[in-house]
């Protein structure tokens, strides 16, 4: 028996066969944890790309209440709801939703806080409870840099907000063109435009073109709100007169105070000089139609009614290629940094509103149209201007040349890095 053993034992045959069966369990290990490896990182990849959307859901719900936090967690439990796959269910006590302070130029923040536990096919062989997976994200809004100085208010998904067309050329590359249409192509720039800004920003998409010579790109940003919103023409400061006020109107024979008129209009090859200082021209319910030189330092062209009818008539502004508009707004007052304002009872229309003018043309100032459209053709000139839009839609039509709002210190418009981002911060 003993020589029989001894040479079993140094009988070399079918030792691969006897080293293959002792390293099998080492074998079928190492593919175990390598499968539960890649799907716990699978796993964890998915959580955390969810609380990734779930803090940016979070701050523009926040951006869009002013701060407030009222529904954030119902937005935050709505998008998971969108993008955690359902096999994935939260543990209890999850999502953690909180609101961190804001710290220098982060605002808004919200941090998700995200756990699952989730069975790994071999691991759970020697685990008696599966492993907990947890993942946090913390998003905020943060500055844009730059001013937005042509500002689309259109909340139609179905309108884009800013336009530009034909052969018009665009410079303002200090300055954010910002359309709040949700709409899928929310600004776009088409023909033989072309458009040079700091950024394009939307609430919804913006389709890249060749049209556009922009440092970026910024599509689903958070609504930017209306500078001018408090902005509100008092009945008890319009002095009326049924008279029109016209490039033959003589200042000095007025009656004291005046400063209300049934309309405005200045004739072709005409000029129209308002005394400087002059103040709001109110036009009640009536038309401004500028054919000729229009010359208005310190002064605002407010297109109301005195009457308080919500339905009263507001009146629209057209001023043709030969028209040279010279409007430079007051910086103090209501209307501090406004040259154009349009009441907003005035009802959305196509193309009511238009302002064209030569060469010569200047409006230093923003112009004003909530409700209503506005095409603009800045004329031919290449010189830039402290200039501002804020309307319902923004169509441009020909040649225009903006500086940025902070390089217009003393105009009364608003200036600096307005334009916010929703941004992941940790």
């Amino acid at each position: 028996m003993f020589k029989f053993l001894k040479r079993l034992w140094r009988d070399r045959r079918g030792n691969t066969l006897a080293i293959a069966a002792a390293c099998l369990p080492l074998f079928v290990g190492a593919a175990g944890l390598a499968t539960d490896t890649i799907q716990w990182t699978l796993w964890k990849r998915q959580l955390q790309r969810a609380a990734d959307s779930a803090a940016i859901a979070g701050v523009y719900d926040r951006q869009a209440a002013n701060g407030a936090t009222t529904n954030t967690s119902t937005a935050v439990s709505n998008d998971l709801a969108a993008n955690l796959h359902t096999w994935m269910g939260l543990q209890a006590g999850y999502p953690q939703v909180t609101y961190p302070a804001n710290s220098g130029v982060m605002t808004n923040q919200v941090q998700v806080s995200l756990a699952i536990q989730q069975r790994l096919a071999f691991s759970s062989f020697f685990m008696s409870s599966p492993p907990t997976i947890t993942a946090s994200a913390t998003a905020a809004t943060i500055p844009a840099g730059g001013s937005a100085c042509v500002q689309a208010l259109e909340p139609n998904a179905a309108n884009t907000g800013i336009t530009a067309s034909g052969s018009a050329i665009i410079s303002m590359p200090s300055c954010i063109m910002y359309s709040n249409s949700p709409s899928a192509n929310s600004a776009s720039a088409g023909g033989s435009s072309s458009v040079t800004a700091l950024a394009i920003a939307a609430v919804g998409g913006i389709q890249q073109s060749n049209n556009w010579s922009v440092q970026s790109y910024r599509p689903y940003s958070p609504s930017l709100t209306d500078p001018f919103a408090n902005v509100n023409p008092a009945p008890s400061d319009m002095h009326c007169t049924s008279s029109a006020l016209t490039d033959s109107t003589n200042f000095s024979t007025l009656p004291s105070g005046t400063n209300c008129f049934s309309s405005l209009s200045v004739g072709a090859n005409r000029t129209l000089n308002v005394p400087a200082n002059f103040g709001p021209i109110y036009i009640n319910g009536g038309n401004a139609t500028l054919q000729g030189a229009f010359n208005c330092n310190g002064c605002t062209i407010v297109m109301t009614n005195q009457s308080q009818d919500p339905n009263a008539t507001i009146g629209t502004i057209s001023s043709n290629a030969q028209a040279t508009n010279n409007i430079t707004a007051p910086t103090t007052g209501t209307f501090a940094g406004i040259a154009i304002y349009q009441d907003r009872r005035a009802p959305d229309c196509s193309s009511c509103n238009k302002i064209n003018g030569g060469s010569n043309s200047v409006i230093t100032g923003a112009m004003y149209f909530p409700t209503q459209p506005l095409w603009y053709n800045g004329g031919t000139g290449n010189t830039a201007t402290c200039t501002m839009i804020v309307a319902r839609r923004v169509i441009f039509t020909g040649n225009s040349y903006f500086k940025g709002l902070d390089q217009c210190p003393g105009t009364g418009m608003p200036g600096g890095n307005t334009v916010q981002m929703v941004r992941l911060v940790a």
